[in-house]
C-alpha cells in the first residue's frame, strides 16, 4: 500500500464535498426534531430532491435552478408527511418510512429517461489570491456556492435556535407542546414550517449528490445517506455544531476508504465500503451507552402527537 499517493489537500477538499449532502439533510432533520417531530423519510426526500434537481438542471442548463427546484420538491414531499402526521395524526414512524418508499419509487419513475446523463457543471468560487495559496487555497477557497451555503446554514441555524425568538418558540414546542399551546403558540403551524424546512434541506442534499458529488443520475444514488443523516442528529445531541462535526466525520471516513482502495490497501473492498456505516453505528452505540446522554438531550415531545384541546 502506497500512502504517499494520497494528496492531503485533495483528501480534505473531497471530504468537504462528500460531507455536504449529509450535512444539509441532517441539519434540516435536526430542526424538525427540535420541533418535536420525528421524520424518518429523509432518505425519500433526498432521493426526490436528487431527481428533481437533476431533471431541472439538465433541462434548463442551470444547476442553481436545479437546486432551487430540489428544495421546493423536498418541501412539498415533506408537507405531505406534515399533513398526515399533524392534521390526520398518523403514526410518525410509519408515515416516515412510507415517505421513504414513496420517494424512492417516485425518483425511479421520474429519472427513467435521464439514467447515465451528465449534469451541467456548477462553477467553483475561486477567490483571487486566496485560492492560489498552497494547501489552504484548494482546501478552503475553491469550492462551489452550495458548500459554502451549507456552512453558513449551520452557523445561521445554531444562532437562530439559541438567540432568535422564533428559534426559542420552536424549541419550546419540541420540549412541551401542551405548554406552548397554552401560551397561544400555533403548534401545528410551527411544526409544519419546521417539517418543510427539513424537507427543503434534504432536497438540497439530494441535489448536491446528483449535481456535484456524482454529477449524473443513478437510481437509488442516495444509498442510505438519509439514514446516516438521521443517525448524525442523534450523534450530535441535537446541536448544529455537532451535526457539522458528525457529517464531516462520516464524509472523511467515506473519502478515506476510497483513497485507501486507490492506494492498494490489503483489505477486502466490502470491508472498506461498509466501514463508514459500521463506524457510524459504533459511534451511536458509544453515545447512547454513556449514561443515556444522547437520549437525555432529545426534545421531550419528540415523536409525540399533538392533540389541541381548544
Amino acid at each position: 500500500m502506497d500512502l504517499s499517493s494520497i494528496n492531503a489537500a485533495s483528501l480534505i477538499a473531497s471530504l468537504m464535498v462528500a460531507s455536504t449532502p449529509i450535512l444539509l439533510a441532517a441539519l434540516g432533520e435536526m430542526v424538525v426534531e427540535k420541533a418535536g417531530v420525528l421524520n424518518l423519510g429523509v432518505e425519500g426526500m433526498m432521493i426526490a430532491g436528487a431527481v428533481c434537481g437533476f431533471v431541472i438542471a439538465v433541462e434548463t442548463g442551470s444547476p442553481l435552478a436545479g437546486f432551487a427546484f430540489a428544495a421546493f420538491g423536498g418541501a412539498v414531499l415533506s408537507l405531505l408527511f406534515g399533513v398526515l402526521t399533524q392534521y390526520l395524526l398518523s403514526n410518525q414512524v410509519a408515515t416516515g418510512l412510507g415517505l421513504t418508499l414513496f420517494g424512492l419509487g417516485l425518483s425511479a419513475l421520474l429519472g427513467q429517461g435521464y439514467v447515465g446523463q451528465k449534469a451541467p457543471p456548477i462553477a467553483r468560487l475561486d477567490i483571487p489570491v486566496l485560492s492560489d495559496l498552497p494547501f489552504v487555497g484548494p482546501v478552503l477557497f475553491s469550492h462551489d456556492v452550495m458548500l459554502y451555503l451549507s456552512l453558513a446554514m449551520v452557523a445561521g441555524v445554531a444562532w437562530w435556535l439559541k438567540n432568535a425568538r422564533g428559534g426559542l418558540i420552536l424549541r419550546s414546542v419540541g420540549e412541551n407542546h401542551d405548554a406552548a399551546h397554552a401560551l397561544g403558540y400555533k403548534v401545528v403551524r410551527i411544526r409544519l414550517m419546521a417539517i418543510m424546512f427539513g424537507g427543503a434541506c434534504a432536497g438540497l442534499g439530494g441535489a448536491y449528490l446528483s449535481l456535484v458529488r456524482v454529477p449524473t443520475w443513478v437510481e437509488g444514488m442516495t444509498a442510505g445517506a438519509g439514514w446516516i443523516a438521521l443517525a448524525i442528529v442523534v450523534f450530535a445531541s441535537w446541536k448544529a455544531g455537532r451535526v457539522l462535526l458528525g457529517a464531516y466525520l462520516f464524509g472523511g471516513i467515506t473519502v478515506l476508504q476510497l483513497n485507501l482502495q486507490a492506494a492498494g490497501a490489503k483489505l477486502p473492498v466490502v470491508v472498506l465500503d461498509s466501514s463508514p456505516f459500521v463506524i457510524t453505528i459504533v459511534v451511536l452505540v458509544v453515545m447512547s451507552s454513556a449514561r443515556n446522554r444522547a437520549a437525555l438531550a432529545a426534545p421531550a415531545s419528540l415523536g409525540r402527537p399533538f392533540h389541541a384541546s381548544g
